[in-house]
This record gives C-alpha cells, sequence and structure tokens, in this order.
C-alpha cells in the first residue's frame, strides 16, 4: 500500500513521546464510507494522564520564559511541515472523517495559514505606558494565563486541534489536548509537525481517552488555567461549571444554526449556487455553515431551482474516491438525526423538493437534500442539523425576516446577500450573531475573529482576539525608592 495511503496507529503524545496507551479500555475508528475498523487502540490510563500533567505542569515557566521570537520559529516550522505532509494528512483525514480528499487537503493548508498567522503575533503582544505624574511610572504588562487544556471535535480533526495549539503556544502557554477519539489520525498529525519542528517536551500533549473522564481528571488536577473547547451545546455546560469550580477560564465555540436572508436585488444563480456549496461541505457537517435559508418571494421559486440543479450534480462516495464530492456523515448517530428531523419536517408540512433518501448497505450515506415550506419550529429549522439538508422558507418582509432569523439559541454566524448598502449595514447591526457574512458564505478567517454569542458560546479564535485569550494582564504601579522627606505617594 502507498504510503499516502496508510492509516496510521493510533497513540497518546506525552512528555515528548509517543506511547499506547494502558486502559483496559479501546476504541475502534471507523471508515464511515465503509464500516471498515482502520485502527484499534487502548484509551489513556489515570497514571499516563497524571504523567501528562505533570510535563504541563513542568514545562510552563520554561516555555513562558522562552523568546516569543524563538517561540515564533517553532511555530512556523510546525505549519511548513503540515504543508510538506498535506498528501499523506489529507488521505487520513478522508477515510477517518469521510470528507472528499480536495476538503481534506484544503483543511490542511487552512490550518497552515492560521498556524503561521499565529506564529507571527505571537511577537505583538504588547503591554503598554500610561501616563503618570513624573515620580511613578503606570505600566500594563501581559502574560500567559498558564497551562491550557483544550478539547476538539471530529468535523475538523485538523483545523480545530490547529486552532487549538498554534493560539495558547504563541502566548507562552502549554497545553494538553484532548482530541476526538474518533478521528485521532488529524490530530496526530498537528502534533507531530510542533514537535518535529522543536517544540519542548510536555510544551503540547495529545490524550484520548473517555471523554467525560479525561476532562474531569483533567479539570480537578488544579494545574489548568484555561479551558478552550470546540463542540456542542451540553458539553459547553459541562465543561463550563467545571471551570468555574476550579476558578479556570474559559473560550467556548458550540455550535451554530446560521440563517441566511437573500433579498430579491441579487444575482439569483450565483447566490444560490454559493450558498448550496457552502450548505453541502463537509456533508453540512459545518458549524458556521448556512442552515436556514430565508429567501425572498419575488426569488423564491428561482432560488430553489438554482440548488436543484447544483444538488443534481453532486457526486456522493466514499471521500478517498475519484470525483466524490460530497462524503458519508462522520458517524452513525448523525443519520439516525437526520432521519429523524426530516421526519419530523415532512410531518410540519415541509416538501421534499430532492434526496431525503438514506442508502441501505454500509456506510454513513445521506443524499444531499433540499426542503421547501419548511416550517419555522421544525426541528430541520430550530436545532443544528449537522447534516445534508438545506431547508428554505419564503419571506415577505425583511423585518419579519430579521425576527425569524434572531429567533433561536444560537449566534454563531449570519448571512445576508443583497445589493443594497442601506440593508447590508441594517442586517450586520440587527442580526444578532458573533459573525456576519455580507454576500458571502466565508466568516472564517486566520486575521479575523471566530467565535459566538447566547448558546453558541462565547471567546474568540484567529485573529489578534484568539490569541489574547491566552494572555492576561497585570497593571505594575512603580514609584520612585522610599525615601525621608518624600512623602506618600498616590
Amino acid at each position: 500500500m502507498p504510503a499516502r495511503e496508510m492509516y496510521p496507529a493510533i497513540e497518546q503524545f506525552i512528555d515528548g513521546r509517543w506511547v499506547d496507551g494502558e486502559a483496559g479500555t479501546f476504541e475502534n475508528v471507523l471508515d464511515p464510507a465503509t464500516a471498515e475498523v482502520l485502527a484499534t487502540y487502548p484509551h489513556i490510563s489515570p497514571g499516563q494522564l497524571d504523567r501528562a500533567l505533570d510535563a504541563l505542569s513542568r514545562s510552563a515557566r520554561s516555555w513562558r520564559d522562552t523568546p516569543p521570537l524563538d517561540r515564533s520559529d517553532i511555530i512556523r516550522g510546525a505549519a511548513q511541515l503540515l504543508r510538506e505532509r498535506s498528501e499523506q494528512i489529507a488521505f487520513a483525514v478522508s477515510r477517518e472523517q469521510g470528507k472528499p480528499l480536495h476538503e481534506a487537503r484544503a483543511e490542511v493548508h487552512t490550518s497552515a495559514e492560521i498556524i503561521d498567522w499565529c506564529a507571527e503575533e505571537g511577537r505583538r503582544t504588547y503591554g503598554r505606558i500610561v501616563p503618570s505624574s513624573g515620580d511613578s511610572r503606570l505600566m500594563v504588562t501581559t502574560e500567559p494565563v498558564g497551562p491550557v487544556a483544550a478539547f476538539t471535535p471530529w468535523n475538523f480533526p485538523v483545523l480545530t486541534v490547529a486552532r487549538k495549539i498554534a493560539p495558547a503556544l504563541a502566548a507562552g502557554c502549554p497545553l494538553i489536548v484532548k482530541a476526538s477519539e474518533e478521528t485521532p489520525a488529524g490530530a496526530m498529525a498537528v502534533v507531530s509537525a510542533f514537535a518535529d519542528a522543536g517544540a519542548p517536551p510536555g510544551v503540547v500533549n495529545l490524550v484520548f481517552g473517555v471523554p467525560a473522564e479525561i476532562s474531569e481528571y483533567v479539570l480537578s488536577s488544579g494545574i489548568v488555567r484555561k479551558v478552550s473547547l470546540t463542540g456542542s451545546v451540553p458539553v459547553g455546560r459541562t465543561l463550563s461549571r467545571l471551570a468555574a469550580e476550579h476558578d479556570i477560564r474559559t473560550t467556548m465555540e458550540l455550535g451554530g444554526n446560521a440563517p441566511v436572508i437573500v433579498e430579491p436585488d441579487i444575482d439569483v444563480d450565483e447566490v444560490a449556487l454559493r450558498c448550496a456549496t457552502s450548505k453541502f461541505r463537509n456533508a453540512g457537517q459545518v458549524c458556521n455553515s448556512p442552515s436556514r435559508f430565508f429567501v425572498h418571494t419575488a426569488v423564491h421559486d428561482r432560488f430553489v431551482a438554482a440548488v436543484q440543479r447544483f444538488v443534481r450534480d453532486i457526486r456522493v462516495g466514499a471521500g478517498t474516491a475519484e470525483g466524490t464530492t460530497m462524503g458519508p456523515l462522520a458517524n452513525a448517530r448523525r443519520v439516525d438525526y437526520v432521519r429523524k428531523a426530516l421526519a419530523d419536517a415532512v410531518d410540519r408540512g415541509a416538501q421534499i423538493v430532492c434526496g431525503g433518501g438514506i442508502p441501505e448497505g454500509p456506510g454513513n450515506f445521506v443524499e444531499p437534500t433540499v426542503l421547501t415550506e419548511v416550517a419555522d419550529v421544525s426541528t430541520v429549522f430550530a436545532e443544528e442539523i449537522f447534516g445534508p439538508v438545506m431547508p428554505i422558507t419564503r419571506y415577505h418582509d425583511l423585518d419579519d425576516a430579521i425576527t425569524r432569523a434572531n429567533a433561536t439559541t444560537y449566534g454563531l454566524a449570519s448571512f445576508v446577500f443583497t445589493d443594497s448598502l442601506a440593508k447590508a449595514h441594517r442586517m450586520a447591526r440587527d442580526l444578532e450573531a458573533g459573525m456576519v457574512g455580507i454576500n458571502t458564505t466565508v466568516v472564517s478567517r486566520a486575521e479575523t475573529p471566530f467565535g459566538g454569542i447566547k448558546a453558541s458560546g462565547h471567546g474568540f479564535e484567529s485573529g489578534p482576539e484568539g490569541v489574547d485569550v491566552y494572555l492576561r494582564r497585570k497593571a505594575v504601579l512603580e514609584h520612585d525608592p522610599v525615601a525621608p522627606g518624600r512623602g506618600v505617594s498616590h
């Protein structure tokens, strides 16, 4: 078998060494296209977690004191290694997660861009001098918040890990990453790049095991000072409670259910193409992708017809197969959830325009599906579906569309398509989301903050804000030495 097609043996990375887990429980990694077992590996043991936490604690001061320029060189080296290894990494990710190879390649290269950006931003974690009276000097300095625990999901196994490691290391924080047990190879590839680029032992640790047990153990250790999670709302609430009990700072990216408002003054075919392309990327398993489509009644039917044409050209298959444009869902849980959501939508009056089928046989495949006449209270509108389902409804009045778009517990991203500058500015102001895309479906960039409001969480990744969440501020108020006759300084 060619080297690029080999799926790696799965190991934990503790204190600079790759080791097998030592627990009595095991994990199977399944190919979502075939249900084939790609690897079986033992979970991490409590003793190994102790060693990882000891390494994290031991490395905190030395990594903090490593000059930012030296940290930057290591981080930038990791980005370069990811690029050099991109083909092999992409193949492993496609096999374990299901996404087409071209999407997996893009994920690796986007991750390298984010890592490069953090390498540079870590050199600019400035403090400030505050004007003061002649006998005093007032300063605000920045310093690393301390050891970090990061938790990442299965939908972007390279990108989400890179988004945790790069800014934490740039700010001077060592970390322990608990990545998804279902997609471990992508996480291993990122950690390998940092280790091979020169990250000292203990600065980056990677563990796999029973999620609830690891999070409880790590956050109760007294060592971790910062938690960063990309995951579901229930998991976010659980980790937030644990963090609060131990006075740990948090960043939570907890998913979304992004509305899209399509005004009638646009190029209907082009906007429909962009919306559908984004919606069906990664089989709909993207937290910030367009999810609920509000299309003005004047262009609704043309929009739906254009989406239908796009969907007819989607080729569903194994991510590694030639010509595949949409792979399977990552696990069987998602298939079951989508099946129930589609049934609920139809029961509430939705029309299946195309798709809707779940093929028999191995693999977690769902046909790309377009729905119209969707009730706002149906599951496909009210919840984050995380599947290849595009629900479309019509609106007549923009005020009503904005109100309906905001009628969700989520607030990660919102999207607007209009030729009107005034309407664009109004919706940018009135839509309740951490990010608003105007005439674009791309709101994730290395240089801009990525994060949400409401149930979608708090804090940011990417941009200067993504490094800043790993820093704390210290006020330093310095006066001249105390001497007789100088009086009291204020």
